[in-house]
């Protein structure tokens, strides 16, 4: 696994990158071989505020987690937390498909207990696309009172979703 650790308004020190190092590196116990992925990591302070960014790009499952906290190590144990969960409720999900389905994901240690979620789809919906630029999606977002908005972009001529964010303000999720 690489790593890609940068951080924003101060220096990551050498410890600080050694400590995130070894503590993603422990998600690979999860794994059955090293995944051959990117660990991105941002770090960032500001008015004494300590955030941590993880995201890791792999195939077929994206790992990504935030957290913030007054000290730097504490804000990347309790994001290191974050992921581990996310690992074992995937490998929780794989488990309960079909065996002939090779997972990825090595045996979860025994003693640990996960807690499984069921999804019950209640709803499909099929439309079509109509090619729109993104204040129109906007717009038909806000009218139909949707968080977010499926269309295809004038453009680029691709399929885009543009969503409200937590702060207000608007999103654009593009596909290539």
């Amino acid at each position: 696994m690489e790593f890609n650790i940068r951080g924003e308004n101060f220096e990551v020190t050498p410890s600080l990158s050694e400590y995130v190092e070894s503590k993603v590196t422990k998600l690979t116990k999860y794994f059955n071989e090293t995944p051959d992925a990117t660990a991105h990591v941002k770090m960032t302070v500001f008015q004494g505020v300590h955030k941590v960014e993880v995201t890791i790009p792999m195939k077929g499952l994206l790992l990504r987690a935030e957290d913030d906290h007054a000290d730097m190590y504490s804000a990347i144990d309790a994001v290191l937390e974050k992921l581990e969960r996310q690992v074992r409720k995937y490998k929780t999900k794989m488990n309960r498909k079909p065996r002939h389905r090779i997972s990825k994901l090595a045996d979860v240690n025994e003693g640990e207990r996960v807690q499984e979620e069921e999804y019950e789809i209640v709803r499909t919906k099929r439309f079509s696309l109509k090619p729109m630029f993104e204040e129109e999606a906007i717009m038909q977002m806000d009218l139909l009172g949707h968080d977010f908005f499926v269309y295809t972009n004038v453009a680029t001529n691709e399929t885009d979703v543009v969503y409200r964010r937590k702060d207000g303000k608007y999103g654009v999720i593009s596909t290539f």
